[in-house]
């Protein structure tokens, strides 16, 4: 039977219509029927990425013309207050989007001396670039975990020759623009009492462009290459070319109690009477990192996120640290600040590295003698008797007539001990279950800079730097898309403020 036609407004998707009864003519080909599946799987992404464009076309055209077709009011009043009363139809923009790119065609309302009003931008959250939100999202997942290279070649091999490199960087600056207010509006994870609540702080170097090296760092570097370039470095000497990154990480801990032979090997080897106990679990991870803000900064930010887990300060707060100075004395200032009671632990792996070196200045490099010295030397530490040890070591020096050379590595390998007496109660960490190595920090450390920032050949400038450090913790966080949610809403509303209606997505 003949159908009637009862409208003479034309279909806007029978376009779409005839691209994807045009993919099922070419797969029902006999010529098609002889391909393996790889090429037709090919086939069915290029023409089905064409499909679904002209069906997003569609759509943005069916909407124009019911925006063109609706009662319209005398005037439109524009963020800066005074009213457009005239209206002017088919104004188009172009938006790139995950089909490919397609046309924007809405009203536009008019007024002398005024920029144009489009109300249905509002209603469609277009963004004030050309590239939507789904290309953003796009470019952020790959952006953190490959170079902006790869970044532009998988987002044209998904949506088309969309987006440029340059573009592809400066999206991404712009997604990472509200982590801070996200992290403020998001409540914490509820933790029981007995769980003690765990802070690190550390840093690592990323290669920067010469303009966006701190002030010092940079002086330093003009001031090498002005005494002319050496083909190597001396021992010790920095190149001056890195930027420091503070990462903080804040967890939750399930307490294992442990002894200080689970921790270090004794001399001669373990007995098999005792099985070694388990060390504690890192449980509600989060970590945040930064290049521009100072260490101050990042220590507050790290102490927020305590903070919101226990407002109460009802749980035993734990930091640990590697034992720098300058460190420490912000941690106990952010304690007075907040009115809390911390325990501060040196990161053992670091005691760990002081002993090996003093080790080494009494018995040669990988001889049982130095493991044996190292082994007895942790131990006595972990069981609280780190003075014991620094006096030993001191005059064994003494007795042994060493070199001058290896007399000052004994002095400064005790005097570290000596200087942080008040940081090494591991005998109370071990006996309450709590960690003593800053491991949950360090991987941190790998994974948001060396994973990414510190690519072979990367220099990095300093807002795109900070931008990726920061997408990536928010990514640790397992926060990535409730984020870009929340980002896209309050991209909606710096765009368009005279809205009201638009709801947070956080």
């Amino acid at each position: 039977m003949e159908r009637y036609d009862t409208s003479t407004v034309p279909d806007p998707f029978v376009r779409a219509m005839e691209a994807a009864l045009s993919l099922a003519v070419r797969l029902s080909a006999p010529e098609t029927a002889a391909l393996d599946h790889a090429a037709v799987e090919s086939m069915i992404e290029t023409d089905g990425r064409e499909v679904l464009r002209r069906f997003f076309q569609g759509h943005l055209d069916l909407r124009a013309r019911q925006e063109e077709n609706s009662p319209s009011p005398r005037e439109v009043t524009g963020p800066d207050g005074v009213p457009r009363t005239h209206r002017e139809k088919g104004r188009p923009r172009l938006l790139a989007c995950l089909f490919g790119t397609v046309s924007v065609t809405r009203l536009a309302w008019r007024g002398r001396g005024r920029p144009d009003v489009h109300p249905a931008d509002a209603v469609l959250s277009l963004p004030r670039g050309r590239h939507s939100a789904g290309i953003k999202r796009l470019a952020v997942r790959e952006a953190i975990r490959s170079s902006y290279d790869q970044v532009v070649e998988a987002v044209g091999d998904r949506c088309g020759r969309v987006l440029g490199k340059r573009r592809a960087e400066s999206l991404v600056v712009e997604a990472a623009g509200d982590i801070d207010a996200f992290y403020h509006h998001k409540i914490a994870l509820p933790c029981t009492a007995d769980m003690p609540l765990v802070i690190q702080v550390d840093g690592k170097g990323v290669v920067m462009r010469p303009e966006a090296l701190r002030e010092a760092t940079r002086r330093a570097a003009i001031r090498k290459k002005q005494q002319g370039r050496q083909a190597r470095l001396a021992p010790g000497e920095k190149p001056n070319r890195k930027r420091m990154a503070t990462i903080a990480t804040v967890h939750d801990t399930r307490p294992a109690p442990r002894r200080p032979h689970d921790i270090v090997h004794p001399p001669g080897g373990r007995s098999e009477r005792r099985t070694v106990n388990p060390g504690p679990k890192a449980v509600n991870r989060w970590c945040t990192a930064s290049l521009i803000h100072d260490l101050d900064d990042v220590i507050a930010e790290a102490f927020t996120q305590a903070d919101d887990r226990d407002p109460g300060h009802h749980r035993p707060w734990l930091v640990l640290v590697d034992g720098a100075l300058h460190q420490l004395d912000l941690i106990r200032a952010e304690a007075r600040h907040r009115k809390v009671k911390i325990n501060i632990l040196i990161d053992l792996v670091h005691v760990a590295e002081y002993i090996w070196t003093a080790a080494h200045a009494f018995h040669p490099v990988g001889s049982e003698a130095a493991e044996t010295f190292a082994a007895e030397k942790l131990t006595a530490i972990l069981h609280r008797h780190a003075a014991r040890v620094a006096d030993e070591m001191t005059t064994q020096a003494e007795a042994q007539n060493l070199p001058a050379a290896k007399h000052d590595t004994v002095t400064t390998s005790a005097n570290y001990l000596t200087g942080h007496l008040d940081q090494l109660h591991y005998d109370t960490a071990l006996e309450a279950g709590w960690p003593i190595a800053t491991g949950s920090v360090e991987g941190a450390c790998r994974h948001l800079v060396g994973d990414r920032l510190d690519i072979t050949g990367a220099r990095w400038g300093l807002d795109g730097a900070e931008a990726v450090l920061k997408l990536r913790a928010v990514h640790a966080n397992d926060d990535l898309d409730p984020y870009l949610a929340y980002h896209h809403t309050r991209e909606h509303q710096r765009t368009y403020p005279d809205q009201h209606n638009y709801q947070l997505g956080a």
